[in-house]
């Protein structure tokens, strides 16, 4: 099955869940995750309709994001403190802000580049070891101290859940849900309409529990791009 096939398909599915869980499908953006595949790949996700592509390394960023100025670029890997000035440049929503050095960092390279730098803020909702990401309890220091940078707008929460168990999966993604609608009502005074809008949750295995919960991202790579998945 071709890439521009598979994608079509999982948009098709996608609409089909949203309609199901009673939202609006323009709510959901499908994100197709591309940093395993080269140029190429992405320009027939491209030409299947996907607007929004997914990178982890700022590589990818870098030599994709030029090829494709009408795409949207979400920088979703572990951000390294030398290479924020490169992704600051290319993307234009980073998905795993967590400490605060790199949020004084990314308003710096913002300010510098006269940008306003998208972020959303990594949760590790599940608690697992081996997740990155900032306790639920911690999320609210770290949102205060964004407030207070200029050229950094927190525009909402990010989470991966723990694989193999769907309803696990579905609790990870309430719980994110349930925490941000917390924190969007503890700061009224942020009138912004992107501010703590977004919920990104759901990749290949569990997208339909994250649209379920409220996502309004769901980062979708291995369905779309590798053909040995099912």
């Amino acid at each position: 099955m071709s890439i521009q096939t598979r994608y079509g398909s999982l948009a098709d599915r996608i609409e089909k869940a949203c309609l199901s869980a009673g939202r609006d499908p323009r709510e959901v953006t499908f994100v197709a995750v591309s940093k395993t595949v080269g140029p190429d790949e992405v320009a027939q996700a491209f030409s299947a309709g996907a607007r929004n592509f997914g990178e982890n390394r700022p590589e990818g960023l870098l030599e994709k994001s030029p090829r494709f100025n009408d795409a949207t670029w979400h920088f979703i890997g572990n951000i390294q403190s030398r290479r924020i000035g490169d992704i600051v440049a290319h993307a234009d929503l980073v998905h795993s802000l967590y400490q605060a050095r790199h949020a004084d960092k990314i308003d710096a390279a913002a300010r510098e580049a006269g940008k306003v730098q998208d972020v959303l803020l990594e949760v590790n909702v599940s608690g697992e070891a081996s997740k990155s990401g900032l306790a639920p309890d911690e999320v609210e220091g770290m949102l205060e101290h964004c407030l207070g940078l200029a050229n950094l707008r927190v525009c909402g929460l990010m989470t991966m859940a723990p694989q193999g168990d769907q309803s696990v999966a579905r609790a990870s993604f309430e719980g994110l849900r349930e925490l941000r609608d917390r924190l969007k009502t503890a700061h009224p005074a942020c009138d912004d309409p992107r501010f703590m809008h977004d919920l990104s949750m759901g990749m290949s295995e569990d997208w339909r529990e994250g649209i379920a919960a409220g996502a309004t991202i769901v980062r979708i790579g291995r369905a779309v791009f590798d053909d040995a998945f099912e």
